[in-house]
């Protein structure tokens, strides 16, 4: 059966259409509708029932999201898209629809897809940290996806960021979540840019950051460097917690280079073990992998 996977994101629906060998048939984006629930609601039912039409064979449906299934009420919890919060999405499209739905959280599916057949195939233990806009995580076994009893397996974005201190890591931050000092306050995207005009006293994107510290700005350099450092750390507690084959890195960051060389003996450094045999990888497909593991996921409905 060919397989559909959507990637909801807080600003575009992607759509894709897979063969079962993974030859993609069709693909699409969309604005999100986002004002209110029913409005989200009837626009991805739409898209679905329009791909309907123009196919002739069946599809399975996954989908992918910021935010999960709460697997005690069946509501969509911890969004970024809120009018999906304490909504019963997962039912409501099932009904509107008449065949099964699999939804995940978008990390979840991230690395079930590098699991599968992605950077960490090889791998028995996967574990998919997207550094966007955020940061996510996503956890395979078996390449299986592992949600966790509450669902929320692999959140290590909104851990606390391991061996803060302020004189190293700048003064405290108050995460969105209510939290102090979560690991997304620090490694993703907005958290470079957050921490760099903190410490550095100057407001920049990530990326600008990234263009001066390939340059020798010394402000840029350091605090780059920081940053692989609070990297590392994250990812030692990753492997003394799961000990994971692989780490496959996603999201806008994991496309810097930069990044990636040493960084594997930095992480082992901090990680309670005499040997570090733990990879560190790119994502093999990009800014493609969520949307493939919401597509696999959906394959897998009873």
């Amino acid at each position: 059966m060919n397989r559909l996977g959507l990637d909801i994101g807080g600003t575009k629906i992607e759509v894709v259409l897979f063969s079962e060998q993974g030859e993609v048939l069709e693909k699409q984006r969309s604005a999100t509708q986002k004002a209110t629930y029913a409005a989200f609601l009837a626009d991805l039912s739409q898209l679905i029932l329009g791909l309907r039409q123009r196919q002739s064979a069946p599809f399975s449906i996954g989908l992918c999201l910021p935010g999960s299934v709460s697997p005690i009420t069946g509501l969509i919890k911890n969004s970024n898209i809120l009018v999906l919060n304490g909504r019963p999405l997962q039912r409501d499209l099932m009904a509107q629809l008449q065949q099964p739905v699999a939804i995940a959280n978008d990390g979840n599916c991230f690395a079930l897809s590098e699991a599968v057949d992605g950077a960490g195939h090889d791998h028995e233990i996967v574990f998919g940290v997207t550094l966007g806009t955020g940061c996510g995580g996503g956890l395979s076994i078996g390449k299986r996806m592992i949600t966790g009893n509450n669902g929320n397996a692999a959140e290590c974005g909104h851990n606390p960021l391991p061996g803060y201190t302020p004189e190293r890591d700048g003064p405290p931050v108050t995460c969105y979540c209510g939290q102090q000092n979560c690991v997304e306050s620090f490694v993703s995207g907005t958290g470079l840019s957050q921490r760099f005009a903190v410490q550095q006293g100057e407001s920049l994107t990530a990326a600008a950051i990234i263009e001066r510290m390939r340059r020798g700005d010394p402000a840029a350099v350091a605090q780059f460097a920081l940053y692989r450092d609070q990297l590392a750390r994250t990812l030692a507690s990753v492997v003394n917690h799961l000990d994971p084959g692989a780490i496959v890195l996603g999201g806008g960051l994991s496309n810097v280079p930069e990044i990636y060389p040493g960084l594997e003996a930095l992480t082992g450094r901090y990680t309670f073990t005499d040997t570090f045999t733990t990879r560190i990888l790119p994502a093999h497909h990009g800014d493609s992998s969520c949307v493939r593991g919401a597509a696999w996921l959906g394959a897998r409905c009873p």
